[in-house]
């Protein structure tokens, strides 16, 4: 007897809805896209359709393992969190304890709702995460711009005429910062409609030959670029800003430093592309500029940011039909919020701002390591692989090592986790509910769609409970922390003016809430407290709703808000913040700079995502392999055959060589997330690879938000057998 049962795919930010066959026994027979769903409307990429192969894995740990020496044991959850609770006990000072968030928090329930509870109940301020390896610069910027770091607008995919991207390759990432299922079908339904879409990056990757226009860049040197655009604009007089703004005139005067002839001999890309870019961009009836990974893990990451919407501002696109627009998520409460500020402590060695409440993860070896008061001796990772993922993997392999305790949630004994004393395994993907919190916000159509557990829970707890368990031993006390949260925000709405429910009771509040679990009881108060929300005034939407709508719901397309998400102190956009004035003169003093001969870049392919997908047969191998990609020319030129030696500052590989013209000459590519050699995991360990972050260097990082930076590291490449002085 078989049974079919849909679910949001939780493998990439794309939300893609999944119609899955199941047997008697819970297996997953059959994944296939859901037809049904208004947003993804049946697109389904490799990661999804492997889901269930994913889900079953045989290498993911089902019990718990405690490790004695350089051994490991399976022990029973309450002799576990015992030994956890122990662990935590011989932290004299919380300052010690340090807390890493893996990227797959942000694709869970548990990880949205219950890791920053988690964070308060430690008491500490050493949280570090995968944010500050890949997106911190566009929440930076977008915090300094309009007032909080989550206002980050997307490029309104199915209406504009023009789209100029950067950095991103949404063919094969599925798209980030840019909820779209179906890019691919987006961007090519933007050319069938008579739109423009043009791609600026080293390499000629899948999106750049679909679009209209090609255009190669040198690594780390697309700040630069925008700038040209924007001295273009002011010069020819073609800026047409539609909102106020403050900062104008200060942006003006920054531009005059970055004419497209300067700025040509840094980039790489002719004068005269520079300017009809920006002609072209201010001539399109309706455009957007979007940039993504290559940008931001780059020297100057948080300026392209800026400068992307520096962009959006000036050629009158910004919050307007076609162009970059704000997603109004079914789980926003519009709470009275302070305006964004960064830099509220620094991290203790290298004194490296926080932001968004983290220190940069290119610092967690430096805390680790360094002795002192507040030195790091206890770690707390949840889904996470920073020995992988992190800049100087091999140091931070090392620093772990020394840690006087770690505890880890994940389901496999991997790169980072084998360092723990205690290993607390989530249940199978399909045991556990799925709703979308963050990536719905970054969505170019309003969305919403819940997916209820599709399986029962066996012995082991859910891992918001696995969380929950964490956080109340963390805190010393007893009782549900979920009606801790729902209590507070209760309190809050019934505060403020407006809410819906303001002056209402919060118990009778409490008592009509929806929800098998506290996590479904906060998800039906935040969607009935949203926008949409029965509570809100302005619409029905409950979890009930979405579970009477397996397929999920059309909330419609974006409208311009920026009213409503507008939350600096002035009231206005920020266009010249003075922590990102500081930094042009950064930049400008590196305007003149010879590149390197050689750079490394990072790659993504459609069938990987990051470290934690290499464990699932039918997506490693192949074309999806740990090769470095190098220009012909420059496998000539250095008399490379079969592989090669990589070497920088910190480190050396040898890797096999994949010569193609894609790529341009003077740059090399490696992808992210590879090294397994010797892992318990047998798939993962057959295609090990070699890790790229062996090479990339953890002081370097983008100044304003602190992210690591991994395009544009300067590498020198040789045959193998040839040793030659760094």
């Amino acid at each position: 007897m078989t049974s079919t049962v849909h679910r949001t795919c939780p493998l990439c930010e794309a939300v893609c809805g999944l119609t899955l066959t199941l047997d008697a026994g819970g297996h997953v027979t059959s994944v296939r896209g859901d037809k049904d769903d208004p947003f993804s409307k049946g697109f389904i990429c490799p990661k999804g359709a492997s889901l269930g192969r994913l889900d079953e894995d045989p290498d993911r740990l089902r019990k718990p393992l405690i490790r004695e020496g350089d051994l490991w044991r399976e022990a029973g959850w309450d002799e576990a969190f015992a030994a956890v609770r122990a662990g935590l006990d011989r932290v004299a000072d919380r300052a010690s304890v340090g807390v890493y968030l893996g990227n797959p928090n942000a694709h869970t329930m548990a990880g949205a709702l219950y890791a920053r509870p988690l964070i308060r109940a430690l008491g500490t301020r050493n949280v570090f995460s995968a944010s500050t390896a890949d997106q911190m610069p566009k929440h930076v910027a977008s915090g300094l711009m309009f007032g909080h770091p989550m206002a980050v607008p997307v490029p309104d995919l199915d209406r504009t005429d023009h789209l100029l991207m950067l950095g991103a390759n949404p063919l094969e990432s599925n798209g980030s910062l840019c909820t779209a299922p179906d890019f691919p079908g987006r961007l090519k339904a933007l050319r069938r409609r008579g739109g423009r879409l043009v791609v600026v990056d080293p390499r000629r990757t899948r999106t750049a030959a679909l679009a209209d226009e090609h255009v190669f860049i040198r690594p780390g040197t697309d700040a630069y670029l925008l700038f040209g655009l924007v001295h273009t604009l002011f010069a020819e007089d073609l800026a047409r800003p539609r909102h106020e703004v403050n900062g104008l005139a200060e942006v003006r005067e920054a531009a005059k430093h970055f004419p497209p002839e300067v700025v040509a001999r840094r980039t790489g890309v002719p004068a005269e592309v520079v300017t009809r870019l920006a002609r072209e961009l201010a001539a399109a009836r309706t455009a957007a500029v979007y940039a993504r990974m290559g940008t931001c893990t780059a020297e100057f990451g948080t300026l392209a940011q800026w400068l992307v919407d520096v962009l959006n501002v000036l050629t009158g696109n910004l919050d307007r039909p076609g162009g970059a627009m704000f997603a109004k998520p079914a789980t926003e409460f519009a709470a009275r919020r302070r305006p964004y500020t960064m830099g509220r402590w620094k991290s203790r060695v290298r004194g490296l701002p926080e932001a968004n409440g983290e220190l940069p993860v290119a610092t967690l070896a430096d805390e680790i390591e360094t002795p002192g008061a507040g030195q790091i001796r206890f770690l707390l990772t949840i889904a996470g692989n920073p020995v992988l993922s992190a800049p100087h993997g091999d140091r931070l392999d090392a620093a772990f090592r020394g840690l006087d305790f770690m505890v880890s949630v994940d389901p496999y004994l991997n790169e980072t986790t084998r360092h723990a004393n205690v290993i607390l395994p989530p249940p199978r993907v399909l045991q556990s509910g799925h709703y979308d919190f963050t990536l719905l916000g970054f969505a170019v159509r309003n969305y919403a769609r819940y997916s209820p557990p599709l399986l029962p829970l066996d012995e082991r707890p859910s891992e918001a409970q696995i969380l929950a368990r964490l956080t109340m031993i963390a805190s010393g006390r007893e009782g549900d922390p979920d009606a801790f949260v729902i209590d507070d925000l209760l309190d809050k709405a019934t505060r403020t003016p407006g809410s819906g429910v303001e002056g209402r009771d919060v118990a009778e509040l409490r008592d009509l809430l929806d929800g098998e679990t506290g996590g479904e009881r906060r998800l039906d108060l935040m969607l009935r407290l949203g926008p949409y929300g029965e509570w809100a005034g302005k619409g029905d939407l409950s979890l009930r709703k979405l579970l009477d709508h397996p397929h999920g719901l059309d909330l419609g397309p974006l409208e311009p808000r920026l009213d409503e998400v507008l939350t600096t102190a002035s009231g206005l956009i920020e266009l010249a913040p003075p922590q990102l004035m500081e930094d042009v003169e950064r930049l400008l003093g590196k305007l003149a700079e010879e590149p390197p001969e050689m750079v490394l870049i990072g790659r993504r392919h459609l069938r990987s995502n990051n470290s934690w997908m290499h464990n699932v047969g039918p997506l490693v191998g192949g074309s999806n392999a740990c090769t470095l990609q190098i220009h012909p020319a420059d496998v000539a030129r250095l008399g490379l055959a079969g592989q090669a030696v990589v070497r920088s500052a910190k480190g050396q590989v040898t890797v096999p060589i994949e010569a193609t013209d894609t790529i341009m000459p003077g740059v090399v590519s490696l992808p992210h997330g590879w090294g397994h050699a010797g892992s318990a995991q047998s798939v993962a360990a057959e295609h090990a690879g070699v890790s790229a972050n062996a090479l990339t260097d953890e002081s370097a990082v983008d100044i304003p938000s602190g992210n690591a930076v991994f395009n544009g590291v300067p590498v020198t490449i040789s045959p193998t057998g040839v040793i030659t002085a760094h």
